[in-house]
C-alpha cells in the first residue's frame, strides 16, 4: 500500500528508513542488525565526517551514500524513501539517547514515512566501559544521565553522592560543571574522569576530583564525557584498552596490499592503529608461456616436488588453476614444500596440506637445511618446481642441485617498486610521525627509503629476521625490535612485547605513557 503524507508509518522496506545507531566511535561496535541494515540499503545518509569507513564498507558498492551535511538529513531520507529505495539513516551512539531519534523519526512520522529503529552502543556505556569505569558496582545502583550542552543544569537535583552521574556536552565547560556539583553538595574530593574520543585508538581518560578536573583535563579533545562518583575508583583495576601494549600507536606497514591485511588485523588487535603503505606491486610475469608449461606438467605428473617460497607463488599458481579450471585436486600425488607459516596458511587456504615447512629458520636457507636427498629407489621423479619472483636468490636451487634434485625455476610474477606514498604519508615518515615501522624483508626496507624516504630517529625500527636488520643498518637505520622467528605473526608479537616494556619502564620511572612519536622536538605535548 503507497504511504501518503500524514500517514500513521511504523514498519520499514522498500520506500522506508531505517535510524541505525552506529556506535560511539569503535566500527567493532556496530550491531549485527546494524550490518545487515547497511547491506540491505539503497540509500545511506550519514554524516561523513562522523562516519569510519569501515562502517560503510558493509554498504553493496552501488549503495547511495549522501553526507547528512550536504542539507537536511530529515528531508533527504524522506524523498529518497517515497522514491522506492530502502533508506538507513545513520546516527552515532544510539538514536534514542543523546542522538536525534526524536526529532528526526518525529518528523518522518508525520511526512507518513515508515520507519524502523536499530538501537546502536551508546557513549553514555560504551566510553566508560573501555575507559575501564563500571557505571554501577555493589554499593552504588543509581546512575543518571545529564546533557549539559545548552546549560542551564539545575545541579541541585545531582547531589547525591550515591549516585553515578554521567554528563555529555560539557567539553566547554568543565570547570562550571564541577563547580555546579560541589555547590549542590558533592565534596570537592569526589572522583571525576572525562575521556576524550571514546572507544577510538585515540581515546584518553584523566582520572581527578572534582576540584581539579578542569585543570587536569585542559586541552582534551571533543567529543569528550565525564563520569563522576566512586566508581571512578575502579579504572586503577579495569583499565583495559588504553593500556594495551601499543595503545594507539601508529604503526607503518609497509607490504603489499594483500599480504598487509592480517598483519594489521594482528597489530589492531594489540591497541595500534596501522598504515598500509604499498611498496612492492605484483605483477604478471612478462612472458607467461613458462608458467603456463610448468602448471601443464603440474598436472601430467612431471614433477615430485613444488616448492612455494611466498604467499604470492602460491597466489600465481592459483590464478592460473582458475584461469584452467582446475583445483587443489591436480596437487593429488605431488609432494609440496612452503617456505614459511604463512605460505602454509595459504596453500592450506588452497585445499593443499604442505608435506614440508622448515623448523628452524623460515626462508630459503632453513628449508634448503631439512630439504631431503634424492633418492632413486624411493623417489621416481627426481624433479622439483619452483614457482617464484623474478628476484629471487639461488641459494635453495643450489643446495636441492648438490642433493640430486633437478629444479626448474620458473617466474610466477614480477616484482616491483609500488608508487610513492601520498605526501602526508612521506612526511610522516620522515618526520616521526609513526611509532613503529615494521620490515618483513630486505626489499621492504631498500623499497621503503627508495620511495619515502628514511624514518625518523624516534620511530621504533622492527624486523623480521637476521638479514633484514642487515638491510636496515647498512641504510643506517637503528634496529629496536626483531622476531624471534621470521613470521610476520612473530613480528607483530615481538613489537607488541617492546611496547609493554615502553609502557612499564615509564611508569617505573614516573613519567607519563607517552609513544614514540612524542618523544620527537616539536611534538604536541599534554598539559
Amino acid at each position: 500500500m503507497p504511504i501518503e503524507d500524514g500517514a500513521p508509518a511504523r514498519e520499514a522496506g522498500p520506500g522506508g528508513v531505517v535510524i541505525v545507531g552506529m556506535g560511539p566511535g569503535d566500527p567493532g561496535l556496530l550491531t549485527l542488525r546494524a550490518a545487515a541494515e547497511l547491506e540491505r540499503a539503497d540509500t545511506v545518509v550519514v554524516s561523513r565526517a562522523h562516519c569510519p569507513a569501515e562502517i560503510l564498507s558493509h554498504c553493496r558498492p552501488d549503495a547511495e551514500i549522501i553526507d547528512s551535511a550536504d542539507g537536511d538529513p530529515v528531508t533527504m531520507a524522506a524523498r529518497a524513501a517515497k522514491a522506492g529505495r530502502r533508506v538507513v539513516r545513520l546516527l552515532q551512539g544510539d538514536p534514542g539517547l543523546a542522538c536525534d531519534l526524536a526529532a528526526e523519526g518525529g518528523a518522518l512520522a508525520k511526512a507518513g514515512v515508515a520507519f524502523e529503529v536499530v538501537p546502536g552502543v551508546s557513549a553514555v556505556t560504551g566510553v566508560p566501559g573501555y575507559a575501564g569505569i563500571p557505571l554501577t558496582d555493589a554499593k552504588h545502583r543509581e546512575v543518571r544521565v545529564i546533557d549539559a550542552a545548552e546549560g542551564g543544569v539545575d545541579w541541585e537535583r545531582f547531589s547525591d553522592p550515591d549516585a553515578t552521574l554521567v554528563i555529555i556536552g560539557a567539553e566547554t565547560a568543565v570547570a562550571e560543571v564541577c563547580k555546579g556539583l560541589v555547590a549542590a553538595g558533592r565534596p570537592d574530593s569526589t572522583p571525576a574522569a572525562m575521556t576524550s574520543l571514546g572507544t577510538t585508538t585515540e581515546q584518553e581518560t584523566v582520572v581527578s576530583t572534582l576540584q581539579k578536573l578542569a585543570s587536569d583535563a585542559k586541552g582534551m579533545e571533543a567529543p569528550a564525557l565525564i563520569v563522576v562518583g566512586d566508581v571512578v575508583g575502579w579504572r586503577d583495576e579495569l583499565s583495559w584498552f588504553e593500556t594495551k601494549p601499543l595503545f594507539g600507536w601508529r604503526v607503518l606497514v609497509p607490504r603489499t596490499k594483500e599480504q598487509a591485511a592480517s598483519l594489521s588485523e594482528q597489530l589492531r588487535g594489540y591497541g595500534a592503529v596501522p598504515d598500509e603503505v604499498p611498496t612492492i606491486s605484483v605483477e604478471p610475469p612478462r612472458t607467461p608461456q613458462q608458467m603456463e608449461r610448468a602448471v601443464k606438467g603440474l598436472v601430467t605428473g612431471r614433477y615430485e616436488w613444488v616448492v612455494f617460497t611466498s604467499t604470492n607463488a602460491v597466489k600465481a599458481v592459483r590464478e592460473k588453476f582458475t584461469d584452467y579450471g582446475l583445483d587443489a585436486r591436480a596437487f593429488a600425488g605431488l609432494k609440496v614444500a612452503a617456505v614459511g607459516e604463512q605460505t602454509a596458511a595459504a596453500l592450506v587456504e588452497f585445499g593443499i596440506q604442505p608435506d614440508l615447512v622448515p623448523s628452524g629458520e623460515q626462508s630459503g636457507e632453513g628449508l634448503a637445511r631439512e630439504w631431503p636427498p634424492y633418492d632413486e629407489d624411493l623417489d621416481p621423479i627426481n624433479r622439483v618446481l619452483l614457482p617464484r619472483a623474478d628476484i629471487a636468490t639461488d641459494v635453495l636451487i643450489a643446495r636441492l642441485t648438490e642433493l640430486g634434485w633437478e629444479c626448474e625455476d620458473v617466474t610466477a610474477y614480477r616484482t616491483v617498486r609500488a608508487a610513492p606514498p601520498p605526501e602526508p604519508i612521506r612526511n610522516a615518515i620522515k618526520g616521526g610521525g609513526f611509532d613503529a615501522v615494521l620490515f618483513t624483508s630486505s626489499s621492504t626496507v631498500k623499497n621503503l627509503i627508495g620511495i619515502a624516504g628514511k624514518p625518523h630517529k624516534v620511530t621504533v625500527i622492527a624486523v623480521i629476521g637476521p638479514q633484514t636488520a642487515k638491510t636496515a643498518e647498512e641504510y643506517g637505520l637503528r634496529v629496536d625490535v626483531m622476531a624471534d622467528k621470521p613470521s610476520v605473526s612473530a613480528l607483530a608479537d615481538a613489537l607488541a612485547e617492546y611496547g609493554a616494556r615502553w609502557r612499564t619502564s615509564r611508569a617505573e620511572a614516573g613519567e607519563p605513557p607517552r609513544k614514540p612519536s612524542q618523544m620527537r622536538r616539536g611534538a604536541r605535548r599534554r598539559k
